[in-house]
Order: C-alpha cells, then structure tokens, then sequence
C-alpha cells in the first residue's frame, strides 16, 4: 500500500495544484483530455494501459452531497446499491457507497473528490449537489480520469467543458428551459412575471430560460431580484399582484419559492406558476403545493412521484418512513447507472466513462441514455 500511495503522489499533488488554480481563476486554459471519441493519447493513472480493475472486496462508489443532513440522495442511493448486491453485485463482490457532504470553505467539494479517488479508492463519483460545487469535482475528476455522474446540477457549461469523464443523469437546463418556455407559449399567457435570485442553480436556469424565450417570441417577461442581502418578499408579491401576472417563474432557491407562494396564497392571488426541477430539492416547501408540483414534475419523468404505485417510492417509505423526493429518485437513478456501466467495463475503472455512452437506464425518472456530451437523452 506503501509503494501505491507514493505511486499516486505526484498525480494527487498537480490534481490539488489544478484545484486551486481553478479557484482562484488563474487556470481558465487548463489542460483537458481529448473529447469522447476524439484521438490523443491519455496518459495512465498506472499499470498496463492505465487499467485499475476492481481488486478489493467491495466496489466502492462515492456519493457527494450538499450538506451531511442532506438524507434524500443518501438514501435513494442506498436502495440501488442494495438491490444490485441482492442479485450477487459485480462478480461476488458487493458495491459500498463512500459518502462525503460538500460542507466547508469554498473548495471543499474537490478535496473530497480527490480524498474518493485517491483514499477511498471509489470507481466513479455520483454528484448530488449544486453546479458551483459539480464544477469543482469535474476538474477533479477529469484529471485523475475517473467517471463524474451528476444526478442534479442543471448547469449546461459543465458538459461545454468536453471532458469525456462527465455526465449528467438530470435533464439539463438546455433541455428543462425550452420545455418550461414552450408550455408557457402554449398557454397564451400575455403578463408574464419572473423571479430570479442568486442561487447558482436557479440563475444559470434562468439565463437559459430568457435564451429560449427570445428565439420563440414569447411576450417580454418582467424581472424581479430580491436584495441579496435584506430580501423583500412581501414587496415582491405586491408587484406580482399589481402587474396582474397570469404566468409566474420562480427561478429562484427553493426557500424564496416557498415564501413567494405562501405570501400569494395570503394575498389571495392565483396565477399559474412554473419552475425548474431545482426548486425540488430535499425538505423544499414547494412540495406542498400539488399544482405547482404538477407543473415541475412536466420537466421529470417516471413515477417515483406516484408514491404506492411506483415501487421505489414504496421501498423508500418502508425504509424511511417518508416518501422519496427528487434527489432521492435522480441519486437512485444515478447509482444503477454507475452500476450497469461498471458491469459493461468489466470493472475497469478507465473504461467505465465509454460503458456510460452504451447504457439504456429504464429508471424512475423516466428512461434515458447520453449523448456524446454526457448529457442525459430520453429513449422511447
């Protein structure tokens, strides 16, 4: 063990090293390697061909969450590694779910990658936390040539990075905006309201949202930003109110959803209201508002929200005593896919971002494969 850790060394120092450049934006013309199916040599992470193999005797997968009291994704995860080793795991070895919260100063997120890669020894990392943070592991990742699957950042530009070693098993703001802007035009609504704040996953939707909107020629929405620092709410909704919306847009967190909706509700004023699959996020209030569900759930698929008559929802609520969120069903997801794409590599580490373009996931949130991008694709 000794001899591999020295091995590694060198790779883990200049993986930090890239890091931190990264962080502090002096790193914008990093190094990456060649894009899914271009040519180019990729140098090996050490052995014949770079190849790791799985040796120990569990398949480790690591799971990165927002916060440690983030339980969803943790828990929808937990439920597909077991099912995998009920029928036997990978060859007679079990897989085991290496979890670490992305909890700390600005960066933490990618020395907990790094400490998954080169510690814990995990064969791909599954991300369920927001795109600032996917971000970061992505470089991490990408270096050390391990399979990245986010199964909730949104954010388009991480699969504009071309690294073949990213994937995304949420549907992506390119594909979440264009559905939420064409419903919208559909509706003929003519007073059109959003709500934009500085959450990361919100805005980037945002941007996308207004992109789709102009190439339709949907009517000029109106756009509100809460202070960042002293948010007026009520002030907020006054003006919803007084420019009589009919469709309103909260790309916004899912907390200032929630109060936007509550505050409407006291108001007495209904109007239709959209958003994207972010303002799902686990302990949301915008799930107690089934009209509004109804409307983001347009944007999922499968039926991990139909509770007893999805059977993932029904072994979430024997296990947890609750039903299954969104997290829980894309984490849920996103393990069986790491799983399915570790059996096609034959437990190669370096081949398992290739299995990933070839696997067909009939999941709870719908069916899907990927593109050459990693992003994810719906399959009929």
């Amino acid at each position: 063990m000794k001899h591999r850790t020295g091995k590694y060394f060198f790779l883990k120092f200049f993986l930090l090293l890239d890091v931190v450049l990264l962080i502090s934006g002096t790193n914008a013309q990093c190094s990456l390697p060649p894009f899914r199916g271009a040519g180019g040599q990729i140098p090996p992470l050490g052995g014949a061909r770079g190849v790791k193999t799985v040796e120990e005797n569990t398949i480790k997968i690591g799971l990165l969450i927002q916060t440690s009291s983030s339980v969803e994704a943790r828990n929808g995860a937990q439920i597909a590694v077991d099912e995998a080793n009920k029928t036997g795991g990978f060859k007679g070895r079990k897989f085991e779910l290496v979890v670490k919260s992305m909890e700390g100063t600005w960066g933490t997120g990618s020395k907990q990658a790094v400490d998954m890669i080169f510690k814990d020894n995990v064969i791909a990392i599954l991300g369920s936390h927001d795109g600032r943070n996917a971000h970061l592991v992505e470089q991490a990742t990408t270096k050390a040539h391990v399979t990245f699957l986010s199964a909730w950042a949104g954010d388009q530009t991480l699969s504009q990075a071309f690294t073949p070693w990213f994937f995304s098993c949420i549907p992506g703001d390119n594909t979440q905006a264009p559905a939420l802007v064409q419903r919208i035009k559909s509706a003929g609504y003519k007073n059109i309201t959003l709500v934009s704040d500085e959450d990361y996953d919100a805005k980037s939707g945002y941007k996308r949202f207004l992109f789709y909107a102009g190439k339709v020629n949907l009517p000029e929405p109106v756009t509100l930003e809460p202070d960042r620092l002293n948010p007026d709410y009520r002030g907020i909704c006054e003006k919803i109110v007084t420019g009589n919306t009919d469709c309103l847009v909260l790309y916004t967190s899912s907390g200032a959803a929630g109060r936007i909706i509550s505050l409407l509700k006291d108001m007495k004023f209904n109007t239709s209201i959209y958003g994207p699959l972010s303002l799902l996020r686990e302990g949301s209030p915008v799930y107690f508002y089934p009209e509004i569900m109804g409307k983001i759930l347009q944007l999922s698929g499968g039926d991990w929200f139909k509770k007893k008559q999805s059977a993932f929802a029904s072994e979430y609520h024997k296990k947890h005593g609750s039903w299954p969120g969104a997290e829980a069903a894309y984490s849920y997801d996103g393990i069986r896919t790491i799983i399915e794409s570790v059996s096609l590599a034959g437990g190669i580490r370096e081949d398992i971002h290739k299995a990933m373009l070839k696997v067909k996931i009939k999941g709870v949130t719908g069916s899907f494969g990927f593109d050459d991008k990693g992003n994810r694709i719906p399959l009929q």
